[in-house]
């Protein structure tokens, strides 16, 4: 069984190098670059793998590509993102895993860290990915653009070794991939011809914040997971506010 590591990329000249060093164990690594304006390439280059860069429209897209570039070359495919890790017990695992004949994909629990702590309540685990993927037999709904969905032609099965991922590494990072993920929601909600009412804009924040800090546990990480939670229930409130200008015509 042929295995690839494939790691999309863009400016990620900060992360790339530990994230090839931590796939050492695949045959063959391909960093699937979105035209960085960084280092990122040049490091991918010194470090040995294969790069191959195309332009971005959205995440489904991107891995369908990227899955597509392998054909008839890998019979596994292994997704990282560059921020991640894959650990000595995880690649031990995987190696494992592809030999089964009865599953086409598995799924990786992440371990994430968010400003430097390790976050286990509010949602953030054991944030299954679906990251391991028999070539020809799975690919991502083009439809699904952001939170990527995985169409499978068979079963799925789950490891219990994890990916490290290095999350949110400050609180402007989390603030500019929520207000992304805040917008792409509302126009969702607006296609789908949803208009918000007036209780929206203050029972679905807090209806998230209950869901993060107490069904999900955030109270786990004490003052960080109340924070989070906090934070995630502004961003719904955020997202009521994207789709109310929508329909004003506004944004």
């Amino acid at each position: 069984m042929k295995l690839y590591a494939i790691i999309l990329t863009y400016n990620e000249a900060r992360h790339i190098q530990a994230c090839i060093e931590s796939v050492r164990f695949v045959d063959h690594t391909i960093v699937f670059d979105s035209f960085s304006t960084d280092d990122t390439v040049r490091l991918s280059k010194e470090a040995g793998v294969e790069v191959i860069q195309r332009q971005f429209d959205d995440y489904a897209s991107q891995r369908n590509a990227a899955l597509k570039s392998v054909d008839g070359r890998a019979d596994w495919v292994l997704f990282v993102d560059a921020d991640e890790r894959v650990t000595s017990e995880l690649a031990t695992e995987v190696q494992t895993a592809i030999q089964d004949p009865d599953f086409v994909a598995w799924r990786v629990p992440r371990l994430n860290y968010i400003l430097g702590k390790l976050t286990k309540g509010a949602g953030w685990y054991p944030d299954y990915q679906t990251r391991l993927l028999k070539v020809g037999s799975a690919h991502y709904d083009p439809a699904r653009k952001v939170h990527e969905l995985v169409v499978l032609d068979g079963a799925e099965g789950t490891l219990r070794e994890h990916f490290t991922h290095l999350n949110y590494e400050t609180i402007q990072q989390f603030h500019a991939k929520q207000q992304r993920y805040s917008a792409y929601d509302a126009r969702i909600m607006f296609q789908q011809d949803i208009h918000p009412k007036p209780q929206n804009f203050v029972l679905q924040p807090l209806r998230q914040f209950w869901w993060r800090f107490i069904t999900l546990e955030g109270f786990r990480d004490g003052w960080h997971g109340f924070r989070l939670s906090w934070l995630m229930a502004w961003y719904e409130f955020r997202k009521y506010m994207h789709l109310r200008r929508l329909w004003q015509g506004n944004e």
